[in-house]
């Protein structure tokens, strides 16, 4: 599948960030969640990369950490990279792993490997840091992709625990965490969602990684 500019099939944001959807289709994701709709319902799934409907349904729930690429490599860019093309490309580094029916990642290490190595960003993993620590980072680097739980989408809420889905951080400070969220529901928890920083420790796991662009 070629890669396509920005202008041909991103949604522009305020920050002037890329958005892209781990579904393909925004305003399918209120309906993914929810049960209403199918994976095997999202008509855009070729913009996915995969070869087959049946492997982007395999792997569309697994894969917001490659969609948090895809965005930071739009932003530097200017070229969007499919999703499943990276995350193909990633496996020879171990990034996602089978268990049987089961698809675990993403890991960490292997992904930094990989994104140095294939793509020339540079790439830390931190771990054991807080909310407030962010902002930090990003003074550093140019984005920051943070585990966090995906009930993030509904703030007032209190997730059962920590983790297991990814965002992009895209800006931070003392008070705020401003990120792109690849399941969000709507546009207001997609694109550009802010959060007091108190709010987004709630779902914070205290680790994630850290990119920049042009590799050491």
């Amino acid at each position: 599948m070629p890669v396509k500019s920005v202008s041909q099939s991103s949604s522009l944001t305020f920050s002037g960030i890329p958005y892209f959807s781990q579904w393909e289709d925004p305003e399918c994701a209120a309906g993914i969640i929810a049960g209403e709709l199918e994976l095997s319902d999202i008509v855009l799934w070729p913009q996915s990369g995969a070869s087959t409907q049946q492997e982007f349904v395999e792997w569309a729930n697994h894969v917001c950490g490659m969609c948090c690429l895809k965005m930071v490599l739009a932003a530097v860019s200017g070229k969007v990279v499919p999703i499943l093309k990276l995350t193909r490309s990633s496996l020879l580094y171990g990034a996602y792993i089978r268990e049987g029916e089961n698809i675990k990642g993403l890991i960490y290490a292997p992904f930094v490997e990989y994104v140095r190595e294939e793509l020339g960003l540079s790439a830390q993993v931190r771990v054991d840091i807080s909310a407030e620590d962010i902002a930090r980072q990003l003074e550093q680097h140019r984005f920051f992709i943070a585990s966090v739980h995906p009930s993030i989408r509904l703030p007032e809420s209190v997730p059962p625990h920590k983790g297991g889905h990814l965002v992009l951080v895209t800006r931070a400070d003392s008070q705020f965490v401003t990120f792109h969220n690849p399941s969000g529901h709507d546009v207001s928890t997609q694109q550009d969602v802010t959060l007091p920083v108190a709010t987004f420790a709630r779902f914070f796991a205290g680790r994630g990684i850290s990119l920049v662009i042009n590799a050491d």
